[in-house]
């Protein structure tokens, strides 16, 4: 194939499709394959438009066999059997799905909630914190298949290029890595058109229509791409809310849910144990039927790019604040001053794609020792798209009922000594102000 680009005119719809050869033995970065060393590719694959595009394009551009790895992180109502049943008609030697469902949920999402992940002011990092998981599982069954090459379907002005790649340049240095989308340049028009002409089907995208919203989902929440979404003028239309209930349609009555924390990890709901993973499920569905977790967000993206996307997050927006409510409550003022700027850092490594970098790990080993104490049961009332914090317990609460209410205190705090705590307590403050605002100082700013 020649090095230039070339184009196709899809007999379908006479849509002029361009692409860029694969690039030659010329390379940017050592973990990228040449066309030549790519025998047996580990293609991660979503059942979606890109990734079957590539499965099809991998084994004519490369002539290699192709293995697709699905991950299931808890993407709702998604048919794996169609997904195989997909991948293998279109050519794939194998196609795996691996269900990473209680691995997310133990290794990722349980970490975030103790760090009250925000990223951005508003972002809980569903998606950032998929990616690690997914590339390391891709490097452990490229391995395992015997393969030389992993491929993704990530663009060249998204954050997952760079957290796929520096997982698997992490993890497995000896694999390397082949990125068509971002290679051949075609929008999701002229993908369309590409898989029409070879037969591809797609889902969503009848003739004439737009073509469909980009999505990504998991336990943790929801992404929508494409179309209005990048005109900041455009509102939200609502078909683009798949997942939650739009809050005008909410129900009428409002709904006073509780969670319950040990040790920073939720493990009730309404007095109900449940695992992890079962628990983030109902924590979604409460929020969907309550409208909660619609976030119309602009994000500043790693490489460089401002966007907005569309986030639907019932199971985040619900659980978080119950988290963070419950953590201000047992900690003292100076950890809850103290405790945000390292949540923030430990945030932006994961949305860097930085999973892997030890002071991540460091911020965890004092976000886990916080989370000791992090017991306890938040109540909050959902209701047409807001979940607000309205009942707290916890038997490790800095919380005194007597002191709050002026009454009796036991001895702990004597109101009569106030007077000489205000005076210490604003004295420099005082002196400042003085001399600011020329009225000089009327000590004699010697001695002790």
């Amino acid at each position: 194939m020649s090095d230039q680009p070339t184009s196709i005119d899809s007999s379908a719809d006479h849509t002029e499709v361009r692409r860029v050869a694969v690039p030659g033995k010329t390379r940017v970065a050592s973990y990228l394959a040449d066309k030549d060393e790519v025998r047996k590719v580990l293609l991660l694959y979503s059942g979606g438009l890109d990734t079957s595009v590539m499965l099809k394009w991998i084994q004519d551009e490369y002539q290699a066999e192709v293995v697709a790895l699905t991950v299931e992180l808890g993407q709702p109502d998604e048919d794996y059997d169609e997904v195989t049943g997909k991948a293998l008609k279109l050519g794939a030697v194998d196609a795996i799905v691996h269900d990473a469902r209680q691995e997310f949920a133990d290794d990722y999402l349980v970490p975030a909630i103790k760090a009250n992940v925000n990223y951005g002011d508003g972002y809980p990092a569903f998606t950032s914190l998929g990616r690690p998981l997914i590339a390391k599982l891709a490097c452990e069954y490229a391995r395992r298949h015997g393969c030389d090459t992993i491929a993704h379907g990530c663009t060249g002005k998204g954050n997952d290029q760079v957290r796929i790649e520096a997982t698997i340049a992490t993890l497995a240095p000896e694999l390397k890595v082949i990125a068509p989308v971002r290679s051949w340049a075609m929008g999701r028009d002229e993908e369309i058109a590409y898989a029409r002409e070879h037969g591809i089907p797609v889902k969503n995208a009848p003739e004439g229509q737009p073509a469909p919203y980009s999505i990504d989902d998991n336990l943790w929440g929801r992404s929508s791409e494409g179309r209005w979404i990048e005109d900041l003028g455009h509102a939200p239309e609502d078909d683009v809310f798949q997942l939650v209930t739009r809050p005008e349609d909410a129900p009428d009555e409002a709904e006073i849910v509780t969670i319950t924390f040990e040790q920073g990890v939720p493990v009730a709901i309404d007095g109900r144990s449940l695992g992890i993973v079962e628990l983030l499920e109902e924590a979604a569905r409460l929020g969907r039927k309550h409208g909660v977790g619609i976030l119309d967000h602009i994000e500043d993206r790693i490489v460089g790019l401002k966007v907005r996307d569309i986030y639907e997050i019932p199971a985040a927006a619900i659980i978080l604040p119950a988290h963070k409510e419950l953590e201000r409550l047992v900690g003292t003022i100076h950890q809850n001053q103290f405790k945000p700027g390292v949540d923030q850092k430990w945030a932006y490594l994961v949305y860097a794609g930085l999973w892997w970098e030890p002071l991540r790990e460091d911020l965890q080993a004092y976000i886990e020792h916080v989370n000791r104490r992090v017991s306890g049961t938040i109540g909050l009332k959902l209701y047409k798209g807001s979940a607000r914090v309205v009942t707290r317990e916890s038997q490790n609460a800095v919380y005194d009922a007597q002191l709050a209410t002026f009454a009796e205190s036991g001895g702990l705090f004597a109101q009569d000594a106030s007077p000489g705590f205000i005076e210490l307590w604003s004295l420099q403050s005082r002196l400042a102000w003085r001399l600011a605002h020329g009225e000089g100082n009327t000590g004699t700013g010697t001695g002790d």
